[in-house]
């Protein structure tokens, strides 16, 4: 015997081997779903259709620490990326994360940062005036990147300072360097 499966408001007949209606098909082999099945089903297309909404991405924290700080005067600025085309000034990146916090605190902390790659970037403004101060191209002021890369001429490559975050809580230690 088959179950019967109606596409419209008709109704169909089953009578042994044939059916009345047209609007009906005979589906042999196929016993009907159960509520655990109608639930699994249900819920499975729900995580589906969340996982394709925007700002539904999965997120975690970052700690940075700071380290040979010269003094405590000023403030710390702080530009997280994601974009090696903006790294490190994070002028044009509209998704740039950047703080400014006071040369007293040596921790800062990120939250609901989407699972990727990314760099950071500090300087020491001792001064407060807003911008990392040069005497003929070399920096006056303390200067610090992720993974601590070495520097030669200019500033590291994203790619030197790069790291990847997922689902665990990251921590990034930036040691502070000083070239004048």
């Amino acid at each position: 015997m088959g179950y019967i499966f109606a596409s419209g408001t008709m109704f169909a007949e089953l009578t042994g081997e044939s059916v009345v209606s047209t609007n009906c098909q005979v589906v042999r082999d196929q016993p009907p779903i159960g509520p655990a099945q109608r639930f699994t089903r249900r819920l499975g297309a729900a995580l589906i259709l969340v996982g394709l909404l925007p700002g539904a991405a999965l997120t975690t924290t970052l700690d940075v620490t700071i380290d040979n700080l010269r003094s405590d005067r000023g403030e710390l600025r702080l530009c997280l990326t994601a974009d090696p085309k903006n790294f490190p000034g994070c002028i044009d990146d509209a998704r740039a994360v950047t703080r400014s916090v006071p040369a007293t605190m040596h921790k800062v902390h990120f939250d609901d940062l989407p699972y990727g790659s990314y760099a950071v970037a500090v300087i020491h403004d001792a001064n407060g005036n807003n911008k990392l101060d040069t005497l003929l191209g070399i920096p006056r002021e303390g200067f610090g990147f992720s993974r601590n890369p070495i520097i030669r001429f200019g500033p590291p490559r994203f790619s030197s300072a790069r790291f990847d975050i997922g689902a665990a809580p990251d921590q990034q230690e930036i040691k502070m360097r000083y070239l004048l």
